[in-house]
């Protein structure tokens, strides 16, 4: 019989060697029998422990295959992984988690080629994030090494990692949107077209995006025939390897200032109108200590960083501002803190996509934090997106069943800003109207003035 909270993941069907069962507080990985003895042969091997020592590979533990019932009655092993608390894609991550996500793919995998073994793939979506700290999520992907071998993961992993690291890199374009919109990645012929001439002509380009798309533009018997001879010697293989490491090193965005990114030292609030309003989430922190709470224009972090150190547990934040993220994650990294920034528009947000719309889930329905705080927002989604301030509330109030929204009125500059550059069409976007909106869905259990401007924070119980 099968346990009814257990259901297989919609994305994992592609593999034959393999399935996914995610229950309500662990993950289970199916070893198919095409895949068993694969599989044996490395796990007979220290690669795993050394990797999970080094908290590199996600944690895992045999189990009989009675703990699946019918959903395991085919497989040939049955393994058990903690339940991580939010599923990210390569696509919501800052420029620093992705080159930190490609550079501990390239370690784990010249660390597998010392136990002769090798990663069958190279995909992005295999890595997630603790905090800021990526790890390998796929065991599966691991297998022996077999002499001379071509690396058939070079071009997935360009496409996934090292192209949109270039794309921001060299032409200061952010990957992201253009990520979302094709899952496997940028390919090198799309890249190369956009690519300046004396980017063109840097040897690592050279190697592995020019060549890639010429390679690509080859006819099937010539790509039959190129990779036929493309043999790899084990210390070519290391050797490719250590280099793509040398050059993602050394890689940084070159993006244009963005509008937030010095939100630490440009904001609208008095040195003690900022200690008020830590105060405030550090009281409501300490009381909920919320397992996952989500920050909802999270800016640098200075917020998620009070919350955490009150009580929070661990903390996703979500903003539009692509270079206050890459300092959220930068402080967040260098301060040890159990934050992970992404990127998120709330007007348009991550959707499903991939096969059937299963493979990569919208942001709404991957997970349900304890606790939200949306600080500073609501008077941008209204006033600059034209979303009703009933819709807002409603569905913040829809993600948690507590939090805080703070709540910026017509007189505070930002909005008086905001209102200089479009008509004044808003004439419920006032403090009576918002507490009637969040009284609709919520208990109002404390609220606090915190600006000479009257910007008011909420604390609401669902």
């Amino acid at each position: 019989m099968t346990n009814p909270e257990l259901a297989q993941d919609p994305a994992s069907f592609r593999d034959p060697s393999g399935h996914v069962i995610v229950g309500s507080d662990a993950v289970y990985r199916l070893v198919m029998p095409v895949a068993a003895e694969s599989f044996s042969r490395v796990r007979a091997t220290p690669l795993f422990s050394k990797l999970m020592a080094r908290g590199w590979l996600l944690d895992e533990q045999m189990v009989s295959k009675d703990a699946l019932g019918e959903l395991a009655k085919d497989a040939s092993f049955v393994v058990k992984h903690p339940k991580l608390p939010l599923i990210t894609y390569p696509y919501e991550w800052t420029f620093a988690a992705l080159k930190a996500a490609a550079l501990r793919h390239l370690d784990i995998h010249l660390l597998a080629l010392e136990h002769d073994v090798t990663l069958s793939d190279a995909s992005a979506y295999n890595i997630q994030f603790i905090g800021t700290e990526p790890v390998f999520i796929d065991h599966l992907s691991f297998r022996p090494y077999q002499s001379g071998e071509y690396w058939l993961g070079h071009r997935q992993f360009c496409q996934q990692f090292l192209n949109p690291l270039l794309l921001a890199s060299r032409v200061g374009i952010p990957f992201q949107s253009w990520y979302r919109g094709q899952l496997n990645g940028i390919s090198p012929e799309c890249l190369v077209k956009v690519l300046p001439w004396y980017e063109r002509c840097r040897l690592s380009t050279l190697l592995h995006v020019v060549l890639q798309a010429k390679f690509t533009q080859a006819s099937r018997k010539d790509v039959k025939q190129v990779t036929k001879q493309s043999q790899l010697g084990k210390a070519q293989f290391i050797h490719m390897l250590q280099s793509l490491h040398k050059l993602i090193s050394g890689l940084k965005p070159k993006l244009a200032k963005t509008e937030w990114q010095h939100y630490a030292t440009n904001h609208n609030y008095q040195d003690n109108e900022v200690i008020q309003k830590q105060d405030f989430i550090q009281a409501f922190a300490e009381q909920v200590k919320p397992q996952q709470l989500w920050d909802i224009g999270c800016n640098d972090g200075k917020f998620s960083e009070a919350a955490l150190k009150a009580g929070a547990k661990q903390v996703f934040g979500f903003d539009a501002d692509v270079g206050a993220l890459e300092y959220a994650y930068d402080n967040a990294k260098n301060q040890g803190h159990h934050f992970f920034p992404l990127l998120l528009d709330l007007t348009n947000p991550s959707p499903s996509m991939g096969w059937a719309l299963t493979e990569r889930q919208g942001w709404l329905t991957r997970a349900k934090p304890d606790a939200i705080q949306a600080l500073a927002l609501i008077h941008h989604l209204a006033i600059s997106h034209n979303i009703p301030l009933a819709r807002i509330v409603a569905l913040l109030v829809e993600l948690a069943p507590q939090g805080i929204i703070e709540f910026v009125p017509k007189a505070d500059p930002m909005v008086q800003t905001l209102l200089a550059l479009r008509e004044d069409i808003f004439p419920d976007y006032t403090q009576v109207c918002f507490e009637s909106y969040l009284q609709r869905h919520a208990r109002i259990v404390r609220q606090q003035q915190v600006t000479e401007s009257g910007r008011i924070l909420y604390w609401y119980q669902r």
